[in-house]
């Protein structure tokens, strides 16, 4: 039986290729820019639950109004009428609407937030001015001591005005700060 050698330039190919190979494979791994949630996405995620036909998630290229969602979700379960609802009303992302029974034909929507951990699933930042202990365990890099000081700080100055702050928390040094800056906001 005879084999096939390849020849030099044949050789001289497959060893770019391979060359090229590893550098892409190292160029992806070792060259990635660091997670940052505020750039990641920028889709609107919103969370509707509640007497709607498909609770979820819902994810919009640009921020939807209030209708929007709801049709997006599938409506009601029911035909009833709102509680003052503002169907115009542009939602932001991280939004979690609620759909409630008021009466057998009332229903109340209420805005309110989604939960930390779905927040960060979207890359959504955290407001450092309302997130618990647990919710900044949650974060890589934040355990129950560093939880602790971040929201005994929040309390003593009666809150946030900056992400910067965070500097200011024992614990926290310029590394640490600009491994964790992303992953919160401060809002008004």
């Amino acid at each position: 039986m005879r084999t096939k050698h390849l020849s030099l330039g044949q050789q001289k190919v497959l060893f770019l290729l391979a060359i090229l190979v590893l550098a892409a494979l190292y160029y992806k791994f070792h060259f990635r820019p660091p997670f940052a949630p505020a750039e990641v996405h920028n889709e609107t995620v919103l969370e509707v639950s509640g007497e709607i036909q498909k609770p979820g998630v819902y994810i919009f290229k640009i921020p939807p109004t209030l209708i929007e969602v709801l049709e997006k979700a599938g409506g009601l379960k029911e035909s009833t009428r709102f509680d003052g609802a503002q169907w115009s009303e542009v939602l932001e992302t991280g939004t979690l609407l609620n759909v409630s029974k008021e009466s057998p034909k009332e229903v109340k929507i209420t805005l309110g937030r989604m939960e930390a951990r779905k927040l960060l699933v979207f890359s959504i930042p955290l407001d450092l001015n309302r997130a618990s202990a647990d919710d900044l365990r949650l974060i890589p890099g934040i355990g129950d001591s560093l939880a602790r000081e971040i929201v005994t700080y929040r309390e003593r100055r009666r809150g946030y005005r900056s992400v910067e702050e965070l500097k200011n928390v024992k614990g926290i040094e310029e590394k640490k700060y600009q491994s964790l800056k992303t992953f919160f906001t401060v809002r008004s």
